[in-house]
């Protein structure tokens, strides 16, 4: 059986205020045309379809016209696509039963019996061979905001679950729950239940596949694209969630694609670059192949790049227009494919005439300026090349740990973090229900 991973795909994004529909119609142009050629079996998405919780109708549109080619093309093929933490779980599951007849399975939220037990059936999708015949099942579980997992006592109270000393659910060390919020255990338990009705439903020769939208410990972040997804710095999960008989695991939010721990645990990234501090990863998708229970072995598909990211700097005025000077740019391509461009600046002091000297520098030339990034590395005692602290590379609970020193004297207990972390993710999970 072979299968197409891939995530984060951030539809309706804007780059510094530019629309990129032109950016991931390509893409999805190419994916249908790499799942035709490679007679997939199966697309899993796992998760972000979205930018945002309210995303445009044109976001939409591209996805929704993309399922209909891919079953026109594919009519055996299964789509399986999970809300990740820029998305509103209820939009994504509101058109799931049209998406269904396209042999589309769209999972936004989890879902609970009347006993407080996870409904664990919906979040298993059969995954079919050319024959129609159930080779793999898909254990597709939505990104987890806080208030779905915590306070379920039908979860996390489970009276055949073992307990360490401080009565806690005894997870064999896996969550650390001494020390860890009832987020990160309900995380866990959400998976130890999910898991354990896989098992009961599978048959001999079929294999388990889990996807799911998390940070996993020691996977590598963006710079500057990715927002924190859970509370209070916890925001990391154990690899070992994952137990030896689940195939493989396609997890998406983080954009760099990378393996955790070892081959069958893999982010596949974003597909376009979704910041400039991306612009050296290989986008790609990963091709999956099962054979029976087991792995059999996956490939990475990389992702031509349909417009180019262009970064300069940091360096002085002088030698970043230099550098821009000889950039090579096609006066030939179209307006929508000219490259987007940053320019990293070092200043002394005030540039009156920084924006003239860099409209003349781009007088006729194909690319497209999106920002500019000026520097006072000298005025601050900075060393040269040392990244300068922005409210946007801060984020909300660093400049809340500023702002409370700088008021009180003295750092925030972890309390107060957590109070204020739990604030953040409120916001967070009132926008995504609005």
């Amino acid at each position: 059986m072979k299968l197409i991973h891939t995530s984060d795909w951030h539809l309706g994004q804007t780059f510094h205020g530019q629309e990129r529909h032109v950016e991931h119609r390509a893409f999805l142009a190419w994916l249908l045309e790499t799942l035709d050629a490679r007679q997939a079996d199966a697309l899993l998405v796992a998760g972000d379809l979205f930018d945002v919780v309210n995303p445009s109708l044109k976001a939409q549109e591209l996805l929704y016209d993309f399922i209909v080619e891919a079953h026109q093309r594919l009519p055996a093929l299964d789509i399986v696509l999970i809300a990740g933490n820029h998305d509103s779980g209820n939009r994504v599951e509101l058109p799931a039963p049209l998406m269904r007849r396209l042999n589309t399975h769209a999972l936004g939220r989890v879902h609970w019996r009347d006993d407080g037990a996870l409904d664990a059936e919906r979040l298993l999708v059969p995954l079919t061979d050319a024959a129609g015949e159930t080779r793999a099942w898909c254990l597709a579980l939505p990104f987890l905001r806080p208030a779905e997992v915590t306070g379920r006592t039908g979860l996390l109270a489970n009276k055949d679950a073992p307990t360490d000393a401080s009565g806690r659910t005894d997870t064999g060390g896996r969550h650390d729950t001494g020390h860890r919020h009832d987020y990160v255990a309900g995380i866990g338990a959400v998976h130890e239940q999910l898991i354990a009705a896989a098992r009961a439903k599978r048959a001999p020769d079929q294999a388990l596949v889990a996807m799911s939208h998390a940070h996993l410990r020691g996977a590598a972040v963006s710079e500057g694209s990715e927002r924190p997804i859970v509370i209070g710095g916890e925001e990391s999960l154990s690899a070992s969630l994952f137990p030896d008989d689940i195939a493989y695991v396609a997890l998406g939010h983080l954009h760099r694609p990378q393996q955790v721990g070892d081959a069958r645990i893999r982010y596949s990234g974003s597909p376009i670059p979704l910041d400039f501090s991306e612009v050296d990863y290989p986008h790609q998708v990963v091709e999956v192949r099962l054979e029976g229970e087991a792995l059999e072995g996956t490939e990475t598909l990389p992702i031509p790049r349909s417009v180019a990211l262009k970064r300069l700097g940091p360096a002085d005025l002088d030698s970043v227009l230099a550098e821009l000077d000889a950039l090579e740019d096609d006066p030939e391509l179209p307006t929508e494919r000219w490259p987007w461009l940053e320019l990293r600046i070092d200043l002394d002091g005030p540039q009156p005439d920084l924006r003239g000297r860099v409209d003349a520098a781009l007088e006729g030339r194909a690319l497209r300026l999106l920002r500019i990034h000026t520097r006072y590395p000298k005025a601050r005692g900075e060393a040269p090349g040392s990244r300068r602290v922005t409210l946007d590379s801060l984020g909300p609970r660093a400049l809340f740990a500023r702002a409370w020193e700088e008021e009180y004297g003295e750092p925030a207990d972890e309390q107060v973090t957590r109070d204020f972390a739990q604030l953040v993710q409120d916001v967070m999970d009132a926008e995504a229900d609005a």
